[in-house]
């Protein structure tokens, strides 16, 4: 687990008042890279630790590679703790509601007047405008920001079955910390940096705006689209398995046919391109319906495989715990828990010089860094 090559943020120090998704993804991406990030936490922890359902893998799969400290910023002491803290950090890291942080005097006005070279970042709802004080959450977004009506059928927007604006936000705040870091180089001083979550997901709506743009008619949702590709679809085979094939060129869709032993279809006249295979889809994606649906996955996959087809099974979140490239590949590795057990946890999806940034310790306990981080905050004020 322990990793001792020295890692890009090596030396960098943040301090990060955060919940939830958005805000310790931001952190976690810069522990991961080397960042000493020291999280606070109020004296019962971070509410984040025991919820239930959906949320309860939320704590461990964000806050790794970070040390926690106990404060309880509803007195002043905690709160001028915490400032203090701030003032040996370069990077200040926070998401919660608007107004918060400003009350509690830990706002970016009040800590950069006291730490010039202070980094602080908000992740919020929406960025400064009519919308800024509206409390937000990944779906209230996802539904003002169009991914849930391009995600569902006609007239059921659809949520995406996973945070991804929150997770991207944090991705996004990360980006932004790097920027400033750099630019201090040259001016000496911090910045505030801001992500947001409606922002982020017009960012990942933004080529459907460009399509309206450009074709002045409404894109549809991704179930009802005018497909580009004559076969890009999920066939249901034997035993109900489910396979995804995409055959996005005429060479392909020959080699598939090919692979399914139908040479009939390669050699129909109104299958003979792309195009007129589009136009016939329905009627295309029928036939292929009927040869599939005797076939087996497992027999099928590594055909399409070495033929170079575009293919996927449906993976649930739970078999990709097993999944064998993740494990060849070291993107899957185990971390202690806080309770002292071991789970398999996901790392950044990157290779830095041929090697993936990892777990160099067990997931903090409640307050496990306090005393290690405040007598060094007491010995700097003696000094």
């Amino acid at each position: 687990m322990a990793n001792t090559t020295r890692l890009p943020l090596d030396g960098v120090r943040v301090i990060e008042f955060t919940h939830m998704v958005m805000g310790p993804t931001c952190g976690m991406i810069l522990a991961d890279l080397g960042a000493e990030v020291i999280k606070i936490e109020p004296p019962d922890g971070d509410k984040t630790r025991s919820l239930p359902g959906l949320g309860i893998g939320f704590f461990r799969s964000f806050n790794r590679n970070k040390k926690s400290v106990v404060l309880d910023l509803a007195t002043p002491e905690g709160r001028e703790t915490a400032a203090e803290l701030a003032d040996t950090c370069d990077v200040m890291i926070e998401n919660f509601r608007p107004g918060l942080m400003r009350k509690m005097g830990l706002d970016y006005a009040t800590l950069s007047a006291r730490n010039p070279r202070l980094i602080y970042v908000s992740h919020k709802g929406f960025l400064p405008g009519p919308y800024e004080k509206r409390l937000a959450l990944d779906e209230v977004v996802q539904m003002m920001g169009g991914l849930s009506y391009m995600t569902g059928p006609a007239g059921r927007p659809l949520r995406a079955g996973t945070s991804v604006n929150d997770i991207m936000g944090g991705m996004f705040g990360a980006i932004g910390v790097l920027a400033a870091l750099r630019e201090r180089e040259s001016t000496g001083l911090g910045q505030e940096v801001q992500s947001a979550l409606f922002e982020n997901c017009v960012f990942l709506s933004s080529q459907h705006m460009q399509q309206f743009a450009m074709t002045n008619e409404a894109p549809p949702p991704m179930p009802s689209r005018v497909s580009a590709w004559s076969v890009y679809d999920v066939f249901t085979l034997a035993d109900d398995e489910q396979l995804f094939i995409g055959a996005v060129s005429d060479k392909q869709f020959v080699t598939l046919c090919d692979v399914l032993h139908c040479p009939q279809l390669a050699e129909t006249p109104r299958f003979a391109t792309n195009a007129l295979r589009v136009a016939v889809r329905a009627e295309l994606l029928s036939c292929l319906g009927e040869i599939l649906k005797h076939r087996h996955v497992d027999e099928l996959a590594p055909k399409l495989e070495a033929a170079g087809i575009p293919y996927a099974p449906i993976v649930r979140p739970d078999q990709l715990m097993d999944d064998p490239h993740l494990k060849a590949s070291g993107g899957l590795v185990p971390m202690q828990t806080d309770d002292g057990g071991t789970t398999d946890v996901v790392l950044l999806p990157i290779t830095m010089g041929g090697r993936r940034p990892g777990v160099r310790q067990a997931l903090a306990r409640v307050g496990e860094h306090t005393q290690e981080i405040l007598s060094r905050l007491k010995a700097r004020v003696s000094a």
